[in-house]
């Protein structure tokens, strides 16, 4: 499960310790299910802080020095 102070390569390892566990296929069904959820909380956690370090580095500085975010699917305009 995703920690409260877990940052994302800790959480990025954690999760493809899941994901060998998972496709080696010798995991218990009970096992394999607490897993599964375990592994969707960290690709969740790891989704957005990709999404929060996306934010922060994708935006633009207008000519009056105000910061926007950018919009990839409109451009920079």
């Amino acid at each position: 499960m995703a920690k409260k102070q877990q940052t994302f390569a800790e959480a990025m390892t954690e999760l493809e310790e899941i994901v060998r566990q998972l496709e080696q296929g010798d995991v218990p069904l009970e096992n394999a299910i607490d897993l599964y959820k375990q592994g969707m909380e960290l690709s969740q956690f790891c989704h957005s802080k990709l999404q929060h370090a996306e934010e922060q580095l994708i935006s633009i500085v207008q000519e009056t020095g105000e910061t926007t975010a950018f919009d990839p699917l409109k451009g920079e305009n």
